[in-house]
């Protein structure tokens, strides 16, 4: 997962479009027919939402995680377990709660005895975060202390426990949903929790012919059976793919430009966002628009990165970065629409201007 920190000359943050090799372009296709199977694998269990599968694909993809928002029974469980099954990867949920301890997530010392020796020592007993794809249930329900044991996992892709660090699997993908009805008994996301999730997902109802489907396939006895059609490893080698896709520095600027826009103290700042933006998106927003316009290429089978690629992710990178104030609350100004009103703003840059 990408930090804040600015990009090395050994790991740059854009290229300068190279021409795509034999290889590449290889490569490029084999990520589109793997993301086309496991649609096609998907909609086996799944009614509809195929631009929420698409999302997640693009962030699994792009090594980033998810917060995923939407009312109950809109299949985000479900999903989230399909995907990882049709992936054959290990899947595991934990159900937040109030009581939800740090060690209930992360694991926990327990003291063992030698029957051999009599001797007592620690062990390490693994907690459900060990696993490739983590669903993080219900994540506002549980206080800031155990929401804060999901940070280092979700940053580092390990954990610490009793002085000591331990990896987690690879790959490793957060998933986690909130209820956006239910405000009582919650406890809201910190800003710098919110900025570990790559997407900001938002699900709503499916059309009706498809509600229609669902009643009709969940209510009759038939099991579908999901073919796993990628493993662990191979999911890694498609994301080293993305990760090589060059960008060119008119995109990358795009990018930097759309995140400079909405800080209210830049001075490229438009009135509406000075009026309304109490704090817009950082550094890490800009990497994210990157690797997901890359994502975003790589799995429609393209090699080339566009601005079109960046203003497809940007929606679902911004809208949890940015933070109304007081005026823009009361004037029902929701971070949605400031990014739309962003994209319609913030001109791309033209090619020629980076030669």
């Amino acid at each position: 997962m990408p930090s804040a920190a600015v990009a090395t000359k050994a790991n740059p943050l854009m290229g300068g479009g190279a021409a795509a090799s034999a290889s590449d372009v290889e490569a490029i296709a084999r990520l589109g027919a793997a993301r086309k199977k496991l649609k096609e694998e998907i909609a086996k269990a799944v009614v509809g939402q195929e631009h929420i599968v698409d999302q997640l694909l693009t962030a699994l993809f792009a090594r980033g995680h998810c917060l995923m928002i939407g009312v109950p029974g809109l299949a985000k469980t479900l999903m989230v377990r399909t995907i990882a099954s049709a992936i054959d990867l290990k899947f595991n949920r934990i159900q937040f709660t109030p009581d939800l301890m740090p060690s209930d997530i992360t694991g926990t010392e327990i003291i063992e005895e030698d029957r051999t020796t009599g001797g007592r020592q620690f062990r390490f007993v693994h907690g459900p975060v060990f696993a490739n794809i983590l669903l993080a249930d219900e994540i506002n329900r549980t206080p800031p202390k155990t929401q804060a044991a999901l940070l280092q996992a979700m940053q580092e892709n390990e954990v610490t426990v009793g002085g000591r660090t331990y990896a987690l699997p690879s790959p490793f993908f957060v998933l986690a949903t909130q209820n956006p009805i239910e405000q009582e008994g919650t406890y809201p996301l910190p800003e710098a929790q919110l900025d570990r999730f790559m997407f900001d997902i938002r699900i709503s109802y499916p059309k009706p012919h498809e509600e229609l489907e669902i009643a009709k396939a969940t209510t009759a006895d038939v099991a579908s059976n999901v073919n796993k059609i990628l493993t662990g490893p191979e999911i890694i080698q498609l994301q080293q793919i993305v990760r090589k896709l060059p960008i060119s520095d008119h995109v990358g600027m795009y990018a930097v430009n759309l995140a400079r826009t909405s800080r209210p103290e830049d001075e490229i700042a438009p009135k509406f966002i000075k009026d309304y933006v109490n704090w817009g998106a950082g550094t890490r927003a800009v990497q994210y628009l990157v690797l997901g316009a890359k994502a975003r290429a790589a799995i429609g089978g393209e090699y080339n990165v566009t601005c079109a690629h960046v203003r497809e992710v940007a929606p679902l990178v911004l809208r949890h970065r940015i933070m109304t104030n007081f005026h823009g609350e009361a004037e029902g100004i929701t971070p949605d629409k400031i990014v739309k009103q962003l994209l319609e703003h913030v001109k791309e840059p033209r090619p020629e201007d980076y030669k």
